[in-house]
């Protein structure tokens, strides 16, 4: 008599395969939504870092750090100056960093020229890990070897609406020139954030640019880095204006080219004031819709979006960004968003009247 033989039947096996398979789709999502929930918790502790570093900042120098400190210590061939990225470092824990800078060489390191003769590459080459949401996804920065950032500083409202705009927490510049004679333009100190600090924005994110500005189109994944080009009404036509705009941006055909994909972050240590998106965002285009800069905007060159251009705040995080307000808190904003509303909390001194369940 033989002995039974016990094991599994191919049909056996088959079915606790098909069950693990099955098992493990069913965790995986779990995981990266785990894993994302983890990246956009250390987001937004860097952007309470930046708000914390804001302040700090105010108590020393009694004003809210600028966009861009143009037209002083700028190149000459240029224009670009120092933006807010550097001074913060000694309210951000990195006080060698900023201690090494040689403000006597100019912001890229030549204090007349035109070219990248970097006496300050090892303070500009940094990755500093504040500035960058691990979310991003990009680990090589749009101005290689210098490092970019993720968190730009809110520039303000719609230019239809308000001269050219600069009517957020970071004014665009240290005072205003022959281009734009914008009264918005200039140090502002909290006083000046009369909507409130807990209704007005400080800082955003937006998905840094990629390096050698390839060439896009508004149908690919990355349209979102990228800036286009669109035609809209300029200062003082206000909200039928800023709409119409939008409107355009939006209506772009998807094979639309891109202007530049490099300009979103493009360094956290220099700016300049009209090159919005280098370190600065704007409340006109709602959040995770694609960047346009305004060909009716200082003849169009402006391929950095300009202030009547739209620089919306993007990123990874399913459903909105995370939004740095100015009195220190931070929120998650819904790319669903209703645009007067998120024109509202862009605007320092607007007078609008926003419900806390708004957005």
């Amino acid at each position: 008599m033989r002995k039974p033989r016990f094991g599994f039947t191919l049909i056996e096996l088959l079915v606790v395969i098909a069950i693990i398979a099955v098992l493990i789709a069913l965790l995986l999502p779990a995981v990266q939504s785990a894993r994302e929930a983890a990246r956009r918790s250390q987001c937004t502790n860097n952007l309470k870092q930046l708000g914390l570093a804001v302040h700090n900042y105010l108590s020393s120098n009694s004003v809210l750090p600028l966009q861009t400190m143009f037209p002083t210590a700028s190149d000459q061939s240029w224009g670009w100056s120092y933006g807010w990225g550097l001074g913060l470092l000694p309210y951000m824990e990195q006080q060698p960093a900023f201690s090494s800078f040689n403000f006597s060489l100019g912001i890229f390191g030549n204090a007349g020229g035109n070219t990248y003769q970097q006496g300050n590459n090892t303070v500009c080459q940094l990755k500093i890990a504040g500035f960058l949401c691990p979310s991003d996804g990009v680990k090589k920065m749009p101005a290689d070897p210098n490092g970019g950032t993720s968190y730009v500083g809110n520039y303000g409202g719609p230019g239809q609406l308000a001269a050219v705009g600069a009517n957020g927490a970071f004014s665009g510049t240290i005072i205003p020139n022959g281009w734009y004679n914008d009264s918005n333009l200039g140090p502002i100190g909290i006083e000046s954030i009369r909507d409130g600090s807990s209704n007005t924005a400080m800082f955003s994110e937006r998905l840094i640019g990629l390096v050698g500005s390839p060439a896009l189109t508004k149908a690919d994944r990355d349209a979102k880095r990228a800036i286009f080009t669109a035609a809209g009404p300029v200062a003082g036509s206000g909200a039928t204006g800023a709409m119409q705009f939008i409107a355009a941006c939006n209506a772009l055909p998807p094979t639309s080219p891109s202007a530049r994909s490099d300009g979103n972050g493009y360094t956290w240590f220099a700016a300049y004031p009209w090159h919005v998106a280098v370190n600065a965002y704007t409340h006109v285009g709602a959040p995770n819709s694609v960047s346009c800069t305004n060909s009716a905007d200082q003849g169009g060159w402006l391929s950095f979006t300009g202030p009547l251009g739209s620089a919306p705040p993007s990123s990874n995080h399913p459903g909105g960004v995370n939004l740095g307000m100015a009195d220190g808190s931070v929120r998650f904003l819904k790319d669903s968003i209703n645009l007067p509303t998120f024109w509202g909390i862009g605007t320092r001194n607007g007078g609008e009247v926003i419900s806390a369940d708004a957005y």
